[in-house]
């Protein structure tokens, strides 16, 4: 699951691998939502959307991609606590995703597209905000932001021609 990653990474580079996950998610008819998790410039867990059930999980509402990350973070570190990580995610957190993450005390969240209708960081309940809100990670939206929508839009596009 670790995988090495050099001094020239990028953070584009992270959320490539990111889009990947989603890609991956997409091809399994789930809506493609990736999640890349680092801790000291290396991917230590990697996953996507799985709600409809996958190699990972059964069928479960909550394995969205960010929940399944940190999962297998918290697994992979032997840790309930993510502090010294950062969060690659193609898609803005909703409200329970993002409750996770402050849990988990992630450092840092990078996501890719906006999500007006379920988002919780930038729309919606702005989650990191609320008083309920016990930890707000560093938020840096918009990374590959265009690629991250180029995937969703053409995922929903797929299923309203069926």
């Amino acid at each position: 699951m670790a995988q090495p990653v050099t001094a020239k990474t990028t953070k584009p580079d992270f959320m490539r691998e990111a889009l990947n996950q989603a890609r991956y998610a997409a091809q399994a008819d789930e809506v493609p939502v990736g999640a890349v998790l680092v801790h000291e410039n290396r991917i230590i867990a990697k996953a996507h959307n799985q709600t409809r059930g996958g190699r990972t999980y059964p069928p479960d509402p909550t394995a969205h991609a960010e929940i399944c990350v940190l999962r297998l973070a918290c697994a992979a570190l032997g840790a309930e606590r993510l502090d010294n990580c950062d969060l690659y995610v193609t898609l803005e957190p909703c409200t329970m995703c993002a409750a996770a993450i402050s849990f988990a005390r992630i450092r840092r969240l990078y996501y890719g597209a906006a999500d007006a209708r379920g988002g919780a960081v930038e729309h919606g309940p702005r989650f990191f905000s609320s008083p309920a809100c016990f930890h707000a990670p560093e938020l840096y939206p918009g990374l590959t932001e265009r690629e991250s929508e180029t995937l969703l839009k053409e995922f929903f596009q797929k299923k309203r021609d069926k």
